[in-house]
């Protein structure tokens, strides 16, 4: 066989080192294909190779357009492996410093695409914000509407437990309601007095609730849809207290410190839970000009 090398020359000189990197580039595109796919580029590099897209291309200019794009980043990648490999990178090193440089365009691009997609979500709320505000308007202008009821009340409906509904009947038949809290007292509790049991009633036994222990649970989702308030003024008649001191649990709160005192203070319907009433749960019989007053809410302590 005969030998074309030309004598004197080592056959692993420089040039052989170059001409072994770009034959490595086929196997290098196959290898970062398996990188590129993860990337959401890959769906267009993809793409070039379906005759679907192909076909649209010849029709539809924007399909074109995303083509020739996927086209010249696919010339990209292979451009950027050839480059790395000849500066002296390995194989693996050059496909992971592709697939860094993918990663973080990647992520970039995900990123920008989240923001944009947040500022049209803001837009498009703000719209919906402004027609609905315009709504309300037009229809305050209406002087033939007849809306009954505020719109409120649909939902504060769905969200009240039924012995609840009992204690709204009860505030709104029989009045506002006392309410005591037990505290230190004696001396001492002339400077400093401490609170030992708050907000002890007779507003379950009262309007006939089935849960007694759910009680404060039910005043305190009352206060919060807007329907009740707690005032520090006592009622009128001294003798609604004389009922809710002699209860057990008031006497056991005073019998667990040296000296108690008693505060005494009351819950009532607000306005708007007097509304509420009258609008959903009061019949149509009962005349409203005879129901109990109500205090306006003027300290919510």
């Amino acid at each position: 066989m005969t030998d074309n090398r030309l004598p004197g020359r080592d056959e692993s000189g420089p040039h052989d080192d170059q001409r072994d990197a770009l034959d490595a580039i086929p196997g290098l595109v196959r290898l970062a294909a398996s990188s590129w796919v993860r990337t959401a580029e890959w769906s267009v590099v993809a793409g070039i190779r379906t005759g679907r897209r192909v076909l649209k291309a010849a029709t539809d200019p924007q399909t074109a357009v995303e083509l020739a794009q996927g086209a010249a980043t696919a010339s990209g990648l292979v451009a950027d492996l050839a480059k790395a490999v000849s500066s002296g990178s390995s194989v693996p090193q050059a496909i992971q410093q592709v697939s860094a440089s993918l990663s973080n365009g990647s992520a970039a691009k995900a990123v920008e695409v989240r923001r944009e997609q947040r500022q049209h979500e803001s837009t498009d709320l703000q719209s919906s914000l402004r027609e609905q505000g315009a709504r309300l308007l037009e229809r305050s202008r209406d002087v033939w509407s007849n809306d009954e009821g505020h719109p409120a009340y649909a939902r504060i409906l769905t969200e009240l437990a039924p012995d609840e509904g009992r204690i709204l009947m009860l505030l709104l038949n029989q009045g506002p309601q006392p309410m005591v809290d037990v505290r230190t007292g004696g001396a001492v509790g002339m400077v400093s007095s401490t609170l030992v049991a708050p907000g002890l009633n007779m507003i379950g036994p009262r309007s006939g609730a089935r849960y007694l222990d759910h009680v404060p649970s039910y005043l305190n989702n009352l206060f919060r849809l807007g329907l009740i308030w707690f005032s520090k003024e006592q009622l009128r008649d001294p003798l609604e207290y004389q009922v809710v001191e002699a209860q057990p649990d008031v006497l056991n709160a005073m019998h667990s410190v040296r000296a108690a005192k008693i505060v005494r203070r009351s819950v009532h319907l607000t306005p708007f839970g007097e509304d509420f009433c009258r609008t959903c749960l009061l019949d149509d019989e009962v005349e409203v000009d005879e129901l109990p007053q109500h205090q306006a809410p003027h300290d919510l302590d």
